[in-house]
């Protein structure tokens, strides 16, 4: 009947869609015009699958209301996700989802076709990239084929189902088996989505690093050396007797100025030169996070702000003494700069299986998801005279020990850095 040809077609435009279309690529500005004549097309062939010699269009009114009404609410969702792409909705979407196709099943118990895909709804939410979606669809989706499978032996016993009747045992492996398929398509998707997203960091921070390293070479060039001019004739007049005393205390604001500049050349030069060879040394990060600790417990009380050290046990990674306290004091010093005043910030390192984790926690004014992303940009600083050259040094120099930064942050409730290397022991 045209009617089992009709509902078999729009499952399978419905499927071949999904596959073939990225939903978060379709949601940009530039591709809303395509999504939502592709959902015209899938919702219309739905619509044909209803409407083009369906029995129950005469017989049972109620088997047709309740078809109509679960293809307008899946459409109607489909339809408004690219206005809200939360979790919620997406969540909507995928029981939504499961109402359709469940209801078909049961409605038109003689197109075996249904329960195929009753066996790939999950498949839909591999599309968002949203593992704890996938997770919960591919759950609910063995409970609802359990329930399934109980109704058609005790209840149905055969009478519409004898195709699954007959041979039970294989269909339920069947079932299983369709299951961990879409989870290893799962499983190697998102796994190659986080790998390009990684891999899309790393070229972004090679990228700014490339173009710091082009601009420190113009500015140690043109700017060092007539500074350099600049500050000694200052510091000759500053030490001069015919120089009115009064005047001094000007060029001394000048020297401190030029002092300033000076090291923000140094900055852009740690970066753009050629990393030498380092001679690799056991760092005990217990004792390198003490050191750091005290040396900036003093300028935690200008703010009083306490630092709290949290060590296990003596850890080690293979790296530079020197620069790993230039890391800890950048980080520990922001998260001072962005404390509350009495606010503590803890400092915590442990040993996880073969890596070692240094957790640096303020409790402050927090950043956006936007404003994490810009960290590393040269010039991008969320402090009044800040150049952002501090944080880029500190990605540098974790790069260079195959170490990770990371930050986890809520705008108004603080920050968490946690900084991970290998364990050398």
């Amino acid at each position: 009947m045209v009617v089992y040809i009709g509902r078999t077609i729009v499952l399978t435009e419905m499927q071949s869609w999904f596959k073939g279309v990225s939903m978060k690529e379709l949601y940009t500005e530039i591709n809303k015009k395509l999504y939502y004549f592709t959902i015209t097309v899938v919702i219309a062939i739905m619509l044909m699958g209803l409407l083009v010699d369906n029995p129950y269009y005469s017989q049972d009114g109620s088997a047709f209301f309740l078809h109509a009404l679960f293809l307008t609410f899946f459409a109607v969702c489909l339809l408004l996700y690219p206005r809200n792409t939360s979790h919620y909705c997406r969540l909507l979407i995928m029981i939504t989802s499961f109402m359709y196709f469940y209801s078909l099943f049961f409605l038109y118990p003689d197109t075996w076709s249904n329960f195929i895909f009753l066996c790939l709804v999950p498949a839909i939410s591999i599309l968002f990239f949203d593992p704890k979606l996938f997770y919960f669809s591919l759950a609910l989706n063995s409970f609802a084929i359990l329930m399934t499978f109980l109704y058609i032996i005790l209840v149905d016993q055969g009478a519409h189902y004898s195709y699954i009747q007959e041979d039970l045992v294989g269909n339920i492996i069947n079932f299983f088996g369709s299951q961990a398929i879409i989870y290893f398509i799962f499983y190697i998707s998102y796994g190659r989505l986080k790998k390009q997203q990684l891999y899309f960091q790393q070229i972004k921070q090679a990228e700014r690093l490339k173009t710091t390293g082009q601009l420190a070479a113009a500015v140690a060039h043109e700017i060092r050396n007539p500074l350099t001019v600049v500050k000694g004739f200052l510091q000759f007049y500053e030490q001069s007797n015919e120089v009115d005393t009064e005047l001094k205390k000007h060029f001394h604001l000048m020297v401190d100025e030029l002092n300033t500049a000076e090291q923000v050349i140094s900055q852009f030069l740690s970066i753009a030169k050629p990393a030498k060879e380092k001679e690799l040394e056991p760092v005990n990060i217990r004792q390198v996070l003490q050191s750091v600790t005290d040396l900036l417990h003093s300028y935690g009380l200008l703010h009083d702000n306490q630092i709290e050290l949290q060590i296990v046990e003596d850890s080690y990674v293979a790296a530079n003494t020197i620069e790993m306290k230039q890391l800890f004091i950048n980080i520990i010093k922001n998260a001072i700069e962005a404390s509350n005043i009495g606010d503590v910030v803890v400092v915590a390192a442990s040993k996880i299986k073969d890596m070692v984790e240094i957790n640096i926690i303020d409790y402050g004014q927090g950043m956006t998801e936007k404003e994490i992303e810009s960290l590393g940009t040269p010039f991008y600083s969320l402090k009044s005279k800040g150049t952002g050259l501090g944080m880029m040094i500190c990605f540098n120099i974790a790069e260079n020990y195959k170490g990770k930064i990371s930050f986890k942050s809520t705008k108004g409730k603080g920050t968490t850095v946690t900084i991970r290397f290998p364990s050398l022991i």
